[in-house]
């Protein structure tokens, strides 16, 4: 008795097994004619204002664009050799302005948007160390002072200390 219920479970597994098996392929190939863009992947995901960023999408054999509001529209590509995946490179805007930004995809009619795909950091100041003043400011002041009338004092008692070291 206990034989005839292995018997009976055994096949129902190998049933719903080779019934799981014969669909995944038709849904495969189903998918692969009907590609739509997923895993919009962008580098680097923070950037500088004038930067060029590499967006790479799954499921766009074709090609296509892509749009945002920090970048002209630029084309995607395939890519020989990876399945069923397009890249392409935007350049920042010289003016655009510090924050997220979303990514759209448009692929054979079908569209993704990616929100929050990358951020736009703000203007650096190259070549000043991160000053934005000129010359020492009133607390630079009272830090040199402090440390000059520490070390007079530091060097008078020293002084007198080897002064006074002789006389013995």
């Amino acid at each position: 008795m206990r034989t005839t219920r292995l018997l009976k479970a055994s096949a129902v597994s190998a049933a719903t097994v080779a019934a799981l098996g014969l669909a995944a392929p038709a849904a495969d190939a189903r998918d692969g004619m009907n590609a739509n863009p997923n895993n919009i992947v962008v580098l680097p995901s923070v950037i500088a204002r004038g930067g060029q960023i590499t967006v790479t999408v799954d499921g766009c054999p074709a090609g296509g664009t892509m749009t945002s509001n920090a970048f002209p529209q630029a084309t995607l590509t395939p890519i020989s050799g990876a399945n069923q995946t397009a890249k392409g490179t935007a350049t920042i805007h010289d003016n655009a302005r510090p924050g997220t930004y979303d990514i759209t995809v448009n692929c054979s009619g079908r569209t993704l948007t990616r929100p929050a795909a990358f951020t736009v950091l703000g203007g650096v100041r190259g070549g000043l160390g991160g000053s934005s003043s000129s010359g020492a400011t009133p607390t630079d002041l009272a830090i040199g002072g402090g440390l000059v009338a520490a070390a007079l004092a530091g060097g008078g008692l020293f002084w007198m200390r080897r002064r006074a070291e002789r006389r013995i």
